[in-house]
């Protein structure tokens, strides 16, 4: 076997490794069965979570365990803005009613909307909860708590333009008041205060809370993706999954920044306390009633008699786009290209939510992950259709790698004019294997060829594959976004078909999750199996027969193994074979070398010799005559 055919089978193997142990770490996502509702209590109310006993700097104790409360009678106040509709709920102030207005469940027509908080009393209660801990002198009757009932002082409906002020009297003397305040897409912004109208000087420490019952039911379980808590705290992330959850409070102090909340795959809500306010999160479970927990706690404030004292949090709960967590975290209102450019390249000093980008799970190659979305985003945006954007982030990746690429064809092509004489190499060498590679070196050294140069280009395509195989998995972007036809998501596998005949015959596809799907692929699948075969076929078939087996059957497994993945995948890699061959075929020409393509197709077709009789045949081309 001579030393382009050995690396290049070597590299061939290395891949299909890659991809073996890719699917046994990265299983494809099981259905999760339905979690059961949080446990209610002999008058149906459901317990609400325990506001977990964090010490606040100076050492007072921060909320106390909430008691029972119904929520279904309350008065509620609408929201609806441009990207949201939902209510407040009046019994403790808490925003539990949200829903994304530009996001489906599905893409068939009239499919709801995607629900981000529910109430207590939903299938799965999710809610953000305020308040203020009482302090030394004050008891939990003088402070609201979840459940208590506040009244409307100001405003009918939150929108963009209009917030919303709920009041509530204290027995001590005190004057609660909350002001909630909505942006164009998922910012909340809650401004608690406190006025004193007693004699004594009060202490008070203000909190929040995003409580969740139960797992969610559509979780993925995959873990190429992150899904349960999630915390920023003076630019350290930390990430733990439901099952990961302690029952210990595990509280954090963060002196300047932070965010604490829980992410899905599309979906967050953070609580964000204000920048240079120090304060302490927490992540918790509580297996009695089934509730995780996350909650933000801040300094203890003294109130002067007659003074009034506030504090302001942020609410984050939306969809995770990367334009608008990225204009978070830059705290600017510019948008576009230039905003784009500004932001990855660090030229903007604005300040906003620190760290908030990384609330996208960009994994381990995240130095890959985040500048191949960057310019697949901007794509899209000149674009107009993701589809063509990753044909075009394909043909970008081709051009910076073309350097490198074109002096591996090169080598390709000057290791087929030395064949001749590495031919009379293995012949003057016999069996003396020393000799062999100290000649075959000689003349590689002579003619200037690496022949491991042919390896490196396909070895940096693995990284890529995977890391935009992360971005289309991960990013909302991609979540059913269309490229023609019936390509209506390419973050889903193909939807076409042979069960069917790609839509031509009165029924169905197979299930995408089950093993039929496997084998009746589509017709992406199928364009993927003969680019790589075209590919392969620039190149005369290997002439060891164990080699030329494995080189036949590698497109057709890679066809197969693929057809499963994410449509918008399988499109980057069509289009990076179809470049590769073009390029491949153009630099082979120009150095003297033409490519039969088609005769290298008839002569693989061709029945494998049976024996030596076979090889003498003077018609077979590929066959070396007896000495």
């Amino acid at each position: 076997m001579d030393e382009q055919n050995r690396n290049l089978l070597l590299a061939m193997v290395l891949s299909t490794a890659v991809l073996f142990v890719w699917f046994i770490l990265f299983p494809p996502p099981e259905p999760v069965p339905a979690t059961e509702n949080a446990a209610t209590q002999a008058d149906g109310t459901v317990a609400l979570p325990s506001a977990s006993a964090t010490a606040t700097p100076n050492g007072d104790a921060a909320p106390a365990d909430t008691p029972a409360a119904t929520t279904s009678d309350a008065p509620r106040i609408d929201i609806d803005t441009p990207s949201l509709s939902g209510s407040i709920s009046l019994a403790g102030g808490r925003i539990d009613t949200l829903s994304l207005k530009d996001y489906r469940e599905t893409r068939d027509a009239g499919a709801d909307t995607v629900s981000i908080l529910s109430p207590v009393g939903a299938a799965q209660p999710y809610y953000t909860l305020f308040g203020w801990a009482p302090g030394g002198g004050l008891t939990a009757a003088d402070t609201p708590g979840p459940d208590t009932i506040w009244s409307l002082e100001e405003g009918a409906t939150l929108d963009t333009d209009t917030p919303v002020v709920l009041r509530w009297d204290s027995p001590a003397g005190l004057t609660f008041r909350r002001t909630i305040s909505v942006d164009e897409k998922f910012m909340f912004t809650v401004e608690q205060s406190v006025e004193n109208a007693t004699e004594n000087v009060v202490r008070i420490a203000p909190y929040g809370i995003v409580a969740r019952h139960g797992e969610p039911q559509d979780l993925m379980g995959f873990f190429i993706i992150h899904e349960g808590a999630i915390r920023m705290s003076d630019g350290e992330l930390k990430e733990i999954d439901y099952d990961d959850l302690p029952t210990d409070p595990d509280t954090v102090r963060a002196e300047e920044s932070g965010w604490v909340g829980f992410t899905d795959h599309y979906w967050m809500t953070a609580l964000i306390p204000a920048e240079g306010q120090p304060f302490s999160s927490t992540i918790q479970y509580i297996p009695s009633s089934d509730v995780y927990q996350t909650s933000t706690a801040g300094q203890t404030i003294e109130i002067a008699p007659g003074a009034t004292g506030s504090t302001t949090t942020q609410v984050f709960a939306g969809a995770k786009e990367w334009e608008t967590i990225r204009d978070y975290e830059a705290g600017r209102t510019v948008t576009g290209f230039g905003a784009s450019v500004s932001y990855f390249f660090g030229f903007s000093d604005q300040t906003g939510v620190d760290g908030f980008i990384d609330s996208i799970d960009w994994g381990w190659f995240y130095f890959l992950t985040k500048p191949i979305f960057f310019v697949l985003h901007e794509f899209n945006a000149l674009i107009g259709n993701m589809g063509w954007a990753i044909i075009a982030l394909t043909l970008t990746i081709k051009a910076l790698l073309f350097p490198l690429a074109r002096k591996s064809y090169i080598s390709m092509a000057k290791m087929k004019e030395l064949q001749p004489e590495m031919e009379k190499i293995k012949e003057r060498a016999g069996d003396d294997r020393q000799k062999l590679q100290t000649e075959m070196m000689g003349l590689y050294k002579k003619e200037k060829v690496n022949p491991a140069s042919g390896c490196l280009p396909i070895l940096l395509q693995i990284p890529i594959f995977f890391s935009l195989y992360k971005v289309i998995f991960v990013t909302i972007e991609l979540r059913h976004a269309p490229f023609f036809g019936p390509f209506q998501d390419l973050s889903a596998p193909d939807p076409t078909s042979i069960w069917n005949f790609f839509g031509l015959l009165p029924y169905s596809a197979p299930d995408p999750t089950s093993f039929l799907a496997l084998i009746f692929i589509g017709i992406l699948p199928l364009l993927l199996g003969i680019s790589m075969y075209l590919q392969q076929k620039l190149n005369p078939a290997p002439t060891d027969p164990t080699q030329a087996m494995i080189f036949a059957w590698m497109p057709w497994v890679f066809m197969f193994m693929l057809g499963s993945f994410a449509s918008g995948l399988v499109i980057y890699w069509i289009a990076n074979n179809v470049i590769t061959f073009s390029q491949q075929y153009l630099i082979m020409r120009s150095h003297g070398y033409k490519p039969d393509i088609w005769g290298n197709i008839r002569s693989g077709a061709k029945p494998a010799a049976k024996d030596d009789k076979t090889a003498e045949k003077p018609d077979n081309k590929n066959a070396k005559p007896k000495k």
